[in-house]
């Protein structure tokens, strides 16, 4: 029997405050990783679809993937402080291993155009910014 158990207390294995940064931060990683996946049929360069091979293509392509790089780092960041390390690695990998499958309930004209890059990417900022908010508001990260 453990001090907490012989004082009345309970032990959680992942604390209440931790579980809404843990589904963030999961969700996050199967939105990059599903841009992940779209990026890569756009590589090599004669593989490319029409609307990403001429014109505005590569810049979208390009700078959708240094969004998804952006919103991967301040996700870590903001994740390192909210969530425990067990935590992360169990949520995060259960979501890169499910993106394959999620990918497939999409279309095939939606995946191979600009609209999954831009999709993916937008979204994955957004739930970045989403866990940083919970990271200023909690105290576990300081900005100065």
């Amino acid at each position: 029997m453990t001090r907490d158990q012989r004082q009345g207390k309970r032990a959680h294995m992942l604390s209440i405050e931790s579980f809404t940064p843990l589904i963030v931060f999961a969700a996050l990683l199967l939105v990059l990783s599903l841009h992940g996946l779209a990026a890569s049929g756009q590589f090599p360069r004669e593989h490319r679809k029409p609307a990403l091979a001429s014109g505005l293509g590569p810049a979208f392509l390009y700078g959708s993937i240094f969004l998804a790089i952006v919103s991967l780092s301040v996700a870590l960041l903001a994740a390192w402080r909210l969530i425990p390390w067990y935590a992360a690695i169990i949520g995060g990998c259960l979501a890169i291993l499910v993106a394959p499958l999620v990918l497939q309930q999409f279309p095939d004209r939606f995946i191979d155009g600009r609209a999954s890059l831009l999709a993916f990417a937008g979204v994955g900022g957004l739930l970045a910014l989403a866990l940083l908010w919970l990271a200023v508001s909690r105290g576990g990260l300081v900005l100065n």
